[in-house]
């Protein structure tokens, strides 16, 4: 007893050729089936090539075009003449033109003789298991389909929507059950030859001619009805992607193939010449017949999948890119948002610097330029200091910032005076730390020697700009770490929330701060305030800032209080 391959070609006929070779010589017969699609030329070349062997034989051809019935057309006639011009035959082998085999004949001969009367063949019913991708499950075999999915989609759509909308439903023929499955399966004779024989096989047919995609329903379904020993695997190596596209192999995938254990793999690229050179070279038997086990590379499949839909955090492809949300992470790794603090401290960002050895950038985000550490021109990843070029996609200036300085803590100034297009961005981002003393901003425009009517004019400018700004940072979709203090809360006890922006940042160091940034010049400030609000402004965000001149509490600090039971 030997086992039969059927082979189901419409490309790359040469490997078609040298797989077919592969199997025959090793007293394997093989029937072949060439799309009528292919050139006369092409499949009288295939014949040609083939010409010496005896054990070959070709089937009449028809059009397979996805989703029809000519791939279950083609398969019925081949394998029909595979039972009938090879009787030693006891298992049929299912196989396309781009299928290679991945362990001898006679591992695969030796391991079928153990299971004489087994058919393996994917096979679930709808009911258990949601088989397709973005496609139908139980409808297909409901509804009717006589339009090509890639060639008439409109019409197919549309024939659908009509047969929905008129509550149109197809008779299942009495005893079938729909499965589904991979169309790539190895049966026993008597399996195969029973439904080929079956004495309602012209009116099961005539039911399937009309199924979605009969190929993935016909044979799953049929062998249910004959078959005492089904098991629901393929012995073929076939992966799909989430788009339910199949996973083409590449000469970079053989030992990923190995290890595998399955006998025969689809789909392998034409060009894979280390593929075919090391599979269809002198076999070397094995030690001990493996269980074919794909599941040992399910998890390098998940990664792969995990990797092209997902991404790496922070870095954004083409396939997601366009698509808000389906990011992995709006950045790559953690930085610092400080709004307030260059206007509340002397040269903070060089302050700031030193105490975490981080990289402090001043305002990203002015109007007129981006304002890098160090007055930097062009900063990693060839980023330039033009606004125009930062403004056409402030996301993606930030998100290329973080992600070409991975490794360093990146933190930059922000505030009211700012582009604000950032603001959404940056308070979903898992990866923010925004920190903000509200109303510091009145601080510039106390120290500018400006007109007041404009002062008061520009006031309320930034302290609406910075409560919408608030008001955002205090929804509850806010995934960023915020912390916000009045400016007359942070001025009155400046080390503490210090000391924790500090150990934030550089959680391994954990020291103490012994020196830090020199306030500005608050002298005065309160009056201002409270010109402002004489001049018909009320500044709201500042806190209960003092009146006087000293801005800090008269009486000394008290520690933290206790509750005393």
């Amino acid at each position: 007893m030997t086992i039969g391959f059927v082979m189901l070609c419409h490309t790359a006929l040469d490997r078609a050729a040298e797989v077919a070779r592969h199997w025959s010589t090793r007293d394997c017969p093989v029937v072949i089936h060439v799309d009528r699609r292919v050139s006369r030329s092409e499949y009288d070349g295939l014949v040609q090539a083939l010409a010496d062997l005896a054990n070959i034989r070709y089937c009449g051809r028809h059009s397979c075009e996805w989703g029809t019935w000519g791939i279950v057309a083609a398969t019925q006639e081949a394998a029909t003449i595979m039972l009938k011009d090879f009787p030693a035959v006891r298992h049929v082998y299912l196989a396309s033109g781009s299928c290679l085999p991945l362990r001898p004949v006679s591992e695969l001969i030796a391991y079928l003789n153990e299971r004489p009367r087994t058919d393996f063949i994917e096979s679930v019913t709808t009911e258990d298991v949601g088989w397709t991708i973005g496609g139908l499950d139980l409808e297909r075999f409901t509804l009717r389909f006589p339009f090509s999915w890639r060639k008439q989609r409109r019409l197919f759509d549309g024939y659908v929507r009509l047969q929905r909308r008129l509550g149109f439903r197809r008779q299942i023929p009495k005893g079938i059950v729909p499965h589904l499955g991979s169309q790539w399966w190895c049966l026993t004779r008597q399996t195969l030859s029973a439904i080929l024989e079956n004495p309602e096989r012209e009116e099961i047919d005539a039911y399937f001619r009309r199924v979605w995609i009969p190929d993935e329903s016909y044979f799953q379904t049929m062998v249910r009805q004959v078959s005492s020993n089904v098991e629901s695997r393929s012995l073929t190596l076939s992966k799909f992607d989430f788009q339910g596209k199949p996973h083409i192999f590449y000469d970079d995938h053989l030992q990923l193939l190995r290890r595998s254990d399955c006998f025969v793999a689809r789909k392998i690229w034409p060009h894979a010449e280390r593929l075919y050179t090391n599979f269809l070279g002198d076999e070397a038997s094995a030690l001990a017949i493996a269980e074919p086990n794909p599941g040992k590379i399910d998890r390098l499949f998940a990664k792969a999948v995990e990797r092209r839909t997902k991404g790496r955090a922070g870095l954004y492809m083409q396939s997601r890119h366009p698509n808000e949300n389906w990011e992995n992470g709006r950045t790559a790794a953690p930085y610092s948002v400080f709004e307030g603090f260059s206007d509340l401290f002397e040269n903070f960002e060089v302050w700031l610097g030193k105490a975490t050895g981080t990289r402090v950038h001043g305002h990203l985000f002015a109007p007129d330029k981006v304002e890098f550490a160090g007055a930097e021109k062009i900063y990693n990843g060839a980023i330039p200091d033009s606004a125009a070029t930062r403004d056409y996609n402030p996301t993606s200036f930030i998100t290329n910032l973080i992600w070409n300085t991975r490794g360093e803590r990146q933190c930059f100034q922000f505030g009211p005076q700012d582009i604000q297009s950032i603001n959404y961005f940056i308070a979903g981002d898992p990866n923010a730390q925004i920190s903000v003393i509200s109303g510091a901003w009145a601080i510039p425009l106390f120290h500018s020697n400006r007109n007041f009517s404009d002062i008061r004019k520009e006031a309320a400018n930034l302290q609406k700009i910075e409560a919408q700004f608030l008001s955002e940072l205090r929804k509850p979709w806010v995934k960023a770490r915020v912390r916000i203090w009045s400016l007359a809360e942070f001025v009155e006890n400046p080390m503490e929330p210090l000391q924790n922006i500090v150990d934030e940042i550089s959680p391994r160091a954990m020291r103490r701060l012994t020196e830090a940034p020199r306030l500005a010049d608050l002298t005065g400030f309160g009056q201002f305030l409270q010109n402002l609000r004489n001049q018909g402004m009320q500044p709201v965000l500042m806190g209960d800032f003092p009146t006087g001149d000293d801005p800090r509490p008269s009486t000394a600090r008290r520690g933290r209080p206790y509750l005393v039971k």
